[in-house]
């Protein structure tokens, strides 16, 4: 998604430092603490650009993180995201930075370039996921992307922190078999499913899609143009609408937190014609887990496709 809106931040160090005392309620990110006895002061400082990243970092780092997510809130379209000075500040003091890549959030190249830190380890989600398809930058959706991102997440932890090296190595294995679930319920979504004809409002979904063997009938063009925030082709806006009036396809997966006019008439159109909508999201949602959020996402999605 490479039409996102950036703020550019060129502000010494020391004059962000002091500005940031100010702002505490206003930030949007979401700070999660050692969740043990490790005190915060010694606790690896984590700066994750989404929440979900964040979120792993959490379970994979045996209560010896302090975690900061920058992109935390569902209900905003990450599409329209500024960075701000509070950004900054965290990325000036983490020893640990996560972000997708992509042309997902270009943003943080900018905040990195302004704290420039030979010592911090940045991981890039997108160069590391064994799987990732053409224009599509969502590679968190794909669970073999996430156990590579998860083992590259435990070897820098190890490094910035090598005396509870054991530990991290314990809370891989248990994040690892976190994972058997959401395997276990694609497996059998594509034994039951595979072939279903659905829509789709943007590319998001297709790193689940694909695996479960559903048969998505929703032009590309038409996809990737609502993901990267532009309109699509006449045609291919005429193509899904009457995939939808003629109930081609069984089910409308539908982006919640990328939302236009065209997607608005295609989800109305969908509930008019009792065609099920199924709701997917970029941000994982507030008390959520990684593995609980995308477990969640397809049961919804067995429900609607049973129907």
């Amino acid at each position: 998604m490479a039409s996102y809106r950036e703020t550019p931040i060129w502000i010494l160090l020391a004059n962000i430092l002091v500005i940031a005392l100010g702002l505490g309620a206003c930030s949007g990110v979401v700070s999660q603490p050692p969740v043990s006895g490790t005190p915060a002061s010694t606790a690896i400082s984590v700066v994750a650009a989404e929440n979900f990243y964040g979120n792993i970092v959490q379970q994979l780092g045996a209560g010896h993180v302090s975690v900061i997510s920058i992109l935390s809130d569902p209900n905003v379209d990450p599409h329209e995201y500024e960075s701000n000075v509070q950004d900054s500040v965290a990325i000036s003091q983490a020893k640990l930075v996560i972000e997708n890549g992509a042309d997902y959030d270009t943003w943080m190249d900018k905040l990195l370039a302004a704290s420039p830190n030979p010592a911090r380890i940045n991981l890039v989600a997108a160069s590391l996921a064994p799987r990732e398809l053409p224009d599509n930058p969502h590679v968190w959706y794909g669970v073999d992307n996430i156990q590579a991102v998860a083992q590259a997440i435990t070897a820098a932890l190890k490094k910035i922190d090598p005396s509870d090296g054991a530990a991290f190595d314990s809370a891989l294995v248990t994040f690892q078999q976190s994972l058997v679930p959401l395997q276990q319920k694609i497996s059998e979504l594509k034994a039951k499913y595979a072939g279903t004809p659905v829509g789709l409002t943007e590319t998001i979904f297709l790193y689940q899609s694909e695996p479960i063997g559903l048969n998505v009938l929703t032009p590309f063009e038409f996809e990737k143009a609502i993901a990267e925030g532009n309109d699509p082709p006449a045609s291919s806006v005429v193509t899904a609408n009457d995939q939808i009036t003629t109930h081609a396809v069984k089910i409308l997966i539908y982006n919640l937190q990328t939302v236009t006019p065209i997607t608005t008439n295609l989800q109305a159109e969908a509930k008019q014609l009792n065609i099920p909508i199924v709701g997917v999201s970029e941000t994982m949602p507030s008390g959520k887990t990684y593995q609980g959020w995308m477990l969640d996402q397809l049961n919804a999605l067995e429900s609607a496709l049973g129907r």
